[in-house]
């Protein structure tokens, strides 16, 4: 394995990650083998259908996966030169909320039904920053205000179920900023939301990361999402990284078949009206029955080596990687 050492470049590195889950089949493997960078400053963009890995990637970056059933097997975490997947319990939960920010996908879950948001967001703001209880809530009007919250002064007195989706989306952004966190993971931020409140959201998100001139890893299947976000891309199919480049290399020159899919699949302005969309034919499998060899030959009902044996992650292009199956790519 390359040596792996504290980057002037990357804030983060992740190497031959793999991570899997104690189920009725047996331990079966949701990631495997994944490797990418974060530069500092840069955001980074994971983008696949459901079932494809995202956020259990996103999960054991800073090791949230299911207890006792989620297992990351092996593999490197570097965060500015430490290995997270090493990290005492201690550590880790300076890292968590402190250097590491985390927007959660479910704000409704991610938030606590019976604490009033300011004492959520002052408990962080106590636990990390030292602050007392008084001055902690008094910061957390402040920050609720950062993340252009209505009427912050009031909000900090209300439950999470007294607030709209977009509301609560709020709060779990200004959670998981109140420390300024070099690194933000935001693991589909805009799910449930409507149209006009995503844009938001995610102008927001954007807004914040490049005031504070964090690095981010966004998890999505949207890849106009990507496309208005991100600088790299990372594409993942069965738990695997199929390609992964620069956004508009990705974009200009998709090899892998399951990208160009994925391209192929998004809405565009010449398309007649109530026209039938491209699709993917199939779904993804099941993780128990992932085979070993070429996952999206296995969904396109192919037979033969390329089930078998695992594809090479080749690098086609300047900094331009694909898993090069041979009938997944020209």
């Amino acid at each position: 394995m390359k040596k792996i050492f504290k980057s002037e470049v990357n804030l983060l590195e992740v190497r031959n990650l793999t991570a899997a889950f104690q189920t009725e089949n047996g331990l079966v493997r949701a990631v495997d083998d994944v490797s990418f960078d974060v530069p500092r400053g840069k955001c980074v963009g994971i983008v696949g259908e459901s079932g494809c890995g995202k956020s259990v990637t996103a999960m054991s970056l800073v090791r949230l996966l299911p207890q006792p059933e989620g297992k990351i097997l092996r593999g490197r975490v570097m965060f500015d030169g430490e290995d997270v997947l090493k990290m005492s319990h201690e550590r880790l939960r300076e890292l968590r909320g402190g250097q590491v920010g985390v927007i959660f996908q479910e704000p409704l879950r991610a938030l606590n039904p019976v604490h009033r948001i300011g004492d959520q967001i002052a408990e962080i703001l106590m636990q990390h920053r030292g602050l007392t209880q008084a001055a902690a809530f008094r910061e957390a009007v402040n920050i609720l205000n950062f993340v252009h919250m209505p009427d912050p002064a009031s909000r900090v007195k209300e439950y999470p179920m007294s607030l709209s989706g977009g509301m609560r989306q709020r709060v779990v952004i200004a959670m998981a900023l109140a420390c300024r966190p070099a690194l933000i993971i935001a693991d589909e931020p805009t799910t449930a939301l409507d149209v006009t409140v995503q844009q938001q959201i995610l102008a927001l998100i954007r807004e914040l990361r490049e005031g504070m001139n964090s690095s981010a890893v966004l998890i999505t299947h949207d890849l106009g999402v990507i496309a208005q976000n991100c600088d790299y891309v990372v594409v993942m199919y069965g738990g695997r990284v199929v390609e992964r480049a620069e956004v508009t290399e990705l974009f200009n020159n998709p090899l892998h078949a399951y990208t160009k899919a994925l391209l192929a699949s998004m809405p565009r302005p010449e398309y007649a009206r109530k026209s039938r969309l491209p699709t993917i034919p199939g779904s993804v499998a099941a993780i128990h029955e992932f085979v070993p060899g070429c996952r999206f030959c296995q969904r396109m009902g192919r037979s033969g080596d390329t089930l078998i044996d695992r594809p090479r992650l080749l690098e086609l292009a300047p900094n331009h990687f694909v898993e090069a199956c041979p009938l997944c790519i020209e």
